[in-house]
């Protein structure tokens, strides 16, 4: 599916501009062009959320106009607002379509791993997207990765992988997709030998004084005995 994004160009700057913007249904965004050229834009916000919404996302290619001028873009960059996830600003770029360009694109598993059907491990999805280098027009919507091989304590790494034609991997190649791995289980505490003894209950301090008092006067009695003797 292909868009078409209508823009205009932007002359009121500000918080409370922007503010405005946004209850009119319009979103501020800048487009940075090639080189140093930047032009800050409004654009309709369901446009944009129409771009997200579709399978490649962010790596959506789209043709923006404004002032009588067409060019191809991608969203570069969005800011949305950590209260009610409302967008409220969007970087775009200028792409040129014969020139490689560097973006991240999804990782998705295929299959059950041996080592969870039958050794009782399960899949760790360590690594869920990797940097690739192209075409804009040979961007995949992600890369599938089939895991259905792995045995227990078994890894996938990226440097396992066969790029699709015309990418090329710009991850660190050492980086593991997915492990399957046993359940870790609680590990008994075992309290040092000293937080046992203090655990212990302690002696009432009361029968500790009858106990010294009475030994001391078995004492006592023992030597008016042997006084007398």
């Amino acid at each position: 599916m292909s868009f078409t994004i209508k823009a205009e160009k932007r002359d009121v700057f500000g918080k409370n501009a922007s503010r405005r913007l946004r209850m009119e249904g319009r979103l501020p965004a800048v487009l940075y062009g090639e080189g140093k050229f930047n032009f800050p834009l409004t654009l309709n916000k369901k446009d944009i959320i129409a771009v997200l919404k579709s399978e490649s996302g962010e790596n959506t290619i789209f043709k923006i106009t404004f002032d009588s001028k067409m060019q191809d873009a991608m969203i570069k960059e969005i800011q949305v607002d950590p209260t009610d996830d409302e967008l409220i600003h969007a970087d775009l770029i200028q792409i040129s379509m014969d020139k490689a360009i560097r973006v991240a694109v999804p990782i998705l598993l295929q299959g059950e791993p041996v080592g969870v059907k039958t050794e009782g491990g399960f899949v760790d999805f360590m690594t869920r997207e990797v940097d690739i280098e192209c075409l804009p027009k040979d961007i995949p919507e992600h890369i599938e990765v089939d895991i259905s091989g792995l045995h227990l304590h078994q890894s996938l790494k990226i440097a396992d992988l066969t790029p699709p034609e015309g990418v090329k991997f710009m991850s660190e190649l050492s980086s593991v997709i997915a492990l399957v791995d046993v359940p870790h289980k609680e590990e008994e505490v075992v309290k040092p030998a000293e937080e046992v003894v203090a655990a212990e209950p302690t002696e009432p301090e009361v029968i500790k004084k009858e106990r010294a008092e009475k030994e001391e006067e078995e004492v006592k009695e023992k030597k008016e005995k042997k006084e007398r003797e």
